[in-house]
């Protein structure tokens, strides 16, 4: 008995490794609003709604092709507004997949312009990842 205690230690933990250890990298989405109004992003048929100065996590995608668009807020009193950069478009999830989209706003002379930005990091190189 004695014998088997002196292997205790190894035992748990190669049993707390392997069961900490997943085979499959998890693939998630950041939305991050630095602009001035609340985002609201249709993606993958649910609504993400982002505050401004927040930011929004969607985790556990599986592979394939999603598509996204955004609808933003106007702050009061603007006369105009314009979108531009990668408010729309899709993304393709590969296994273990992270993506960046960054929102951020100006507001000049009555006009609300949008920007937003994407980044991935999958390799760019091999095959296109995203198309806003």
């Amino acid at each position: 008995m004695i014998k088997y205690i002196k292997y205790l230690p190894f035992f748990l933990l190669a049993f707390l490794f392997l069961n900490g250890c997943s085979s499959q990298l998890e693939s998630k989405v950041i939305f991050k609003n630095i602009a001035a109004g609340s985002l609201r992003i249709n993606f993958r048929g649910e609504e993400v709604i982002v505050p401004a100065g927040k930011t929004v996590t969607v985790g556990a995608i599986q592979n394939g092709l999603y598509s996204y668009s955004t609808t933003y807020e106007i702050p009061v009193g603007a006369a105009s507004s314009s979108a531009s950069g990668a408010v729309s478009g899709d993304i393709t999830i590969n296994a273990g997949t992270k993506i960046l989209i960054i929102y951020s706003s100006t507001y000049l002379n009555g006009v609300y312009e949008l920007f937003a930005t994407m980044s991935s990091s999958d390799d760019l190189s091999v095959n296109s990842t995203t198309s806003p």
